[in-house]
């Protein structure tokens, strides 16, 4: 048993520690992730196969995730929540062993299917634990933390693993996953408090959690939002070749990851308050870098400023949408992040698709414009859900007296 601290002490501690290590956590699942992406020419002379194949291992991967978050994560309600995480980790050190020693083709696929299974069970988790590891005041911090891994980790730590697999091969790049995988297992069975899962009386059937007030306005304002923005970060190469900055995508998206991570920190310092407010702002300043994104052909300061301005308001939605999808379910928050990140990858998913049928029939110069068109009405929904979904101060207190 912990010893009791005093309210004021609970305030002002935060438990940076055990918050960090389900950042790593986040931070090795979307290595392993993307890795691949960036190692396809060696992968695909090991493996004997083209890089247009190496590339389904990033597919399979989103696949294991969508099909697998809602089922698992509603079969495993029950278990207490640290052994679950740990199952997680402990997972992506085997898939990850499996796919640097694999030498066929079709085993490591299946590898990289279940790895974006143990990756659908975390990342619905990872929002539910952190808030569970501090007072109500703290959850929206707790979750900033909790959630730094996944920036980071596309704007450092996917450049550093290629060049690490360019420099010593990528299976020891993913064998070091491992490594780095099990290391975490005892950070977190060290530093990270354990919780019971739900009883059986008190579960909620996915359902009834679906339909739960707040739930659905989450799930399909942050739909529109991540939808708009794959749209646009998926075919961003093409497009600045449309704007005249073909030859400087790298800039371009070291621009976009700087500006995340200021995103990022401003949600963290200001979420506990402004949740609602937060949301509206990075909504409406999205939808003004579509504007000037569309706007921007033949100036290149204005495209930089357009993504400067899309990569603030982007890089704290990951936060903003989990904790107001836990404030929203209560005590079914591991479900309703279950909902996220299956609604996460339809829209991922969604916007390579919608993308590239934009791109094929329209031209390059019509994705921002398309961004608009999803942007407008998730901005009056998140408006509109002014008391259950993204609720102002008042309305959260009110909810947190009862």
């Amino acid at each position: 048993m912990h010893e009791r601290t005093s309210p004021q002490a609970e305030r002002a501690r935060l438990p940076l520690s055990g918050l960090l290590a389900l950042a790593a956590a986040g931070f090795i699942t979307v290595l392993t992730e993307a890795m691949p992406a960036g190692l396809l020419p060696q992968i695909g002379e090991s493996l004997a196969v083209t890089p247009a194949l190496v590339g389904q291992l990033v597919t399979v991967y989103a696949i294991g995730s969508l099909v697998a978050a809602i089922p698992l994560v509603a079969f495993t309600r029950g278990w207490r929540r640290r052994p679950l995480l740990m199952l997680a980790i402990g997972g992506f050190a085997i898939v990850n062993t499996v796919t640097a020693l694999s030498t066929h083709y079709p085993l490591t696929l299946v590898a990289r299917f279940f790895a974006g299974v143990f990756a659908g069970l975390l990342w619905a988790l990872l929002a539910g634990h952190a808030a569970r590891m501090v007072p109500p005041s703290m959850q929206g911090r707790a979750i900033a933390v909790a959630m730094l891994g996944a920036p980071l980790a596309l704007s450092l730590g996917i450049p550093a693993g290629t060049l690490l697999g360019a420099g010593v091969g990528w299976r020891p790049a993913f064998l070091i996953m491992s490594t780095l995988s099990v290391l975490l297992l005892g950070w977190v069975r060290w530093r990270v408090p354990d919780f019971p899962g739900q009883e059986a009386g008190r579960q909620q059937s996915v359902r009834r959690v679906f339909l739960l007030p707040g739930v659905r306005p989450v799930l399909a304002v942050m739909l529109a939002f991540v939808l708009a923005h794959n749209i646009l970060y998926t075919y961003i190469a093409p497009f600045l070749a449309h704007a005249g900055l073909g030859g400087r995508v790298d800039l371009v998206l070291l621009v976009f990851g700087a500006a995340s991570l200021i995103g990022i920190w401003v949600t963290g310092v200001l979420i506990d308050r402004w949740l609602r407010e937060l949301v509206l702002a990075s909504t409406a300043a999205f939808g003004l870098s579509a504007l000037l994104l569309g706007a921007a052909t033949g100036s290149p300061a204005a495209v930089y400023l357009g993504v400067a301005v899309w990569g603030v308001a982007f890089g704290g939605a990951a936060t903003l949408f989990q904790t107001a999808s836990a404030q929203a379910a209560g005590d079914a928050a591991d479900v309703a992040q279950s909902m996220v990140v299956t609604a996460w990858n339809l829209a991922i998913a969604g916007g390579g698709l919608i993308g590239g049928v934009l791109l094929q029939s329209r031209g390059a110069g019509v994705l921002p414009w398309s961004l608009v068109v999803l942007l407008a009405p998730a901005l009056m929904l998140a408006w509109r859900a002014c008391v259950h979904g993204f609720p102002g101060v008042r309305a959260v207190a009110g909810v947190t007296a009862r």
